[in-house]
């Protein structure tokens, strides 16, 4: 059995041809660029860099084509930033097709998003970069965002999963003031705290193009959902918050209630695992009572108990925008679980309780 990837069209050319006969070879050369022409572009258009992938030297060959790329870490283990598989990647970014790169899970640290950065300079054409859990620090951040206050085409950037904090998250703030193109920002688990939860809200207050906001597990507090609360007063485009594991409590709860009696574009908000109880979960009964776009609330595993059950109730009776609320985990009881269940008879929301 002849032991070659199936992506390497001229290898697999090269074994067939050295057992063929000369009367054989000549009706080959005769379809071998059609076929070359036909299934390389197609099969180059995803690929995946692993143990088992393609060599690199056919990638290297072929890197014009190639416009989704997953790299596994297996490719990174013991490698300088000068070794030939980054310089078969650099060669990736500087061509013009490359569309999404997936480097997840790679631990390429500060150093290496750093090389990335410089290669992503001459690219014009990515649109998706996923870096989660790379040990990416605030001077990798700081390099990556120099990059994006240039960059008019990446939408969506995960940098969730590693150690950004505030320094590197006020870089990207700086970006969020210019950039036109990014849409879907993802920063969850990054040891982020007030100070920089709040440079980002200043960012958003005139930001135009940010949809999508991912700060879960982070060190929101109730001052920093006091920022985004402002924030959102004045924003028309962000639609999905997620703010679970925030340590938010009923303060910082309140603010984001009135945001949302007046915003008119949120339509997802998860506040999942905080610290909100019947106050909190009041002042989201008041703003749900006025709102008409939010159709998804996440409160499971808070402190909501009765009191906020039941007020919450009222709102659902007015409110016909929420289509879900998860309040799972709480502090419900049978008075607050019979008030919800009520809300079925005049609403469609679907409740999570239990």
């Amino acid at each position: 059995m002849f032991q070659t990837h199936p992506l390497e069209l001229p290898e697999l050319r090269s074994i067939i041809a050295s057992n063929l006969g000369h009367k054989d070879l000549t009706s080959c050369v005769r379809v071998s660029q059609d076929w070359h022409d036909s299934f390389t572009p197609a099969l180059y258009k995803f690929v995946v860099l692993s143990e088992q992938g393609p060599s690199m030297e056919s990638v290297k060959k072929n890197n014009h084509l190639i416009k989704n790329l997953r790299v596994l870490n297996c490719i990174y283990e013991n490698q300088s930033l000068t070794s030939p598989q980054n310089k078969v990647l650099s060669s990736i970014l500087t061509n013009s097709r490359l569309v999404t790169l997936n480097l997840r899970s790679n631990s390429i640290g500060d150093s290496g998003v750093q090389a990335l950065s410089e290669a992503l300079k001459a690219n014009s054409t990515m649109v998706t970069l996923n870096l989660w859990r790379n040990s990416i620090g605030s001077d990798g951040t700081q390099a990556l965002a120099e990059v994006l206050m240039m960059n008019s085409t990446l939408t969506s950037l995960d940098l969730s999963g590693n150690t950004v904090e505030d320094e590197g998250t006020q870089a990207l703030a700086e970006v969020l003031q210019t950039n036109s193109a990014l849409v879907t920002l993802n920063l969850s688990s990054n040891s982020i705290g007030v100070s920089g939860v709040q440079a980002l809200s200043e960012a958003i207050k005139t930001n135009s193009t940010l949809t999508t906001l991912n700060l879960r597990d982070n060190w929101v507090e109730d001052d920093g959902a006091k920022g985004l609360a402002e924030a959102l007063a004045i924003n028309s485009t962000l639609k999905t918050l997620h703010l679970g594991d925030g340590l938010i409590e009923d303060n910082g709860t309140r603010a984001l209630g009135r945001a949302l009696m007046t915003n008119a574009a949120l339509i997802f908000l998860n506040l999942n695992n905080n610290l909100i109880g019947d106050k909190g979960a009041k002042a989201l009964a008041r703003a749900l009572r006025k709102n008409v776009t939010l159709t998804t609330l996440r409160l499971k595993n808070n402190s909501v108990g009765d009191k906020g059950a039941e007020v919450l109730a009222e709102a659902l009776r007015i409110n016909s925008a929420l289509v879900n609320l998860d309040l799972s985990r709480n502090s419900i009881g049978d008075h607050g679980a019979q008030a919800l269940a009520e809300t079925r008879e005049t609403n469609s929301v679907v409740l999570i309780v239990n």
